[in-house]
């Protein structure tokens, strides 16, 4: 079982695909309210690990536990979203034909279906969390425009905002700068900053200049297994890492 501080641990996880092992007796603990990057080459097993936390890849080996008291392998997708556990992918999915405030009351926890949340009388609850989340994702200047007319930039923020109306626990964040200019890159680290100050985040990340932003502890993933924790600048300085992954 995982210590009370822990919102997330795993233990000796291993999974294989065609005898290839993506993760190999990886063990991992995130505490409660901690922002954590996590880095490493192309194949080290961080996609891997986000499917097996959300349920989407089942271990072979090891344990599983969310909040102290979940054994997320015994639960379905659905189930471990439900608990609190929001992931965002590196490409982001917003409904690019409504509104950015349509799409947060979309996410909105506890609403039920999608046209029933567009067409019902919105509650003033409803708009107060809306413009709540989009005021953390600087979004609010933008409620009104449609989200296809969003920056890439912009409909990142939008989709963190969509995860964060959704009350989650803990997010994962896959990427989250991929593509955005310096400016946007330098805003989405103070954004998650923020968020982190209410939630626990797992940000996996290549861009090592926004993860020194970030200034959290850096967990190096090679071969499926971990090679170094720390701040960048202890990891940095791994020989092993400046092998495999950072180069001379």
């Amino acid at each position: 079982m995982t210590e009370a501080t822990s919102i997330l641990n795993l233990d000796g996880v291993c999974v294989s695909f065609d005898g290839f092992r993506a993760l190999n007796d990886l063990s991992l603990q995130v505490d409660r309210g901690e922002m954590r990057a996590i880095i490493g080459p192309n194949g080290a097993g961080k996609t891997t690990m986000m499917d097996v936390i959300t349920g989407k890849t089942r271990p072979d080996e090891g344990t599983v536990f969310f909040d102290g008291r979940h054994d997320l392998r015994r639960l379905d997708e659905a189930a471990i979203a439900s608990l609190g556990i929001g992931r965002k992918f590196q490409k982001p999915t917003v409904f690019e034909n409504l509104t950015v405030a349509d799409n947060v009351l979309l996410a909105l926890a506890g609403e039920r279906g999608v046209f029933a949340n567009l067409f019902s009388s919105r509650p003033r609850t409803a708009g107060d969390d809306i413009d709540r989340h989009l005021a953390v994702a600087r979004l609010l200047p933008q409620r009104e425009r449609l989200a296809g007319e969003l920056s890439h930039g912009q409909k990142q923020w939008l989709e963190i905002a969509m995860l964060l109306a959704q009350d989650p626990k803990l997010l994962l964040v896959d990427e989250p700068v991929a593509g955005m200019t310096d400016a946007e890159t330098e805003q989405t680290a103070d954004l998650l900053c923020e968020i982190a100050a209410a939630h626990s985040v797992v940000v996996v990340e290549h861009d090592m200049e926004f993860v020194r932003r970030l200034g959290v502890k850096v967990t190096v993933l090679h071969e499926g297994h971990v090679l170094a924790e720390g701040s960048l600048d202890h990891v940095s300085s791994n020989e092993r890492v400046i092998d495999v992954y950072l180069g001379r």
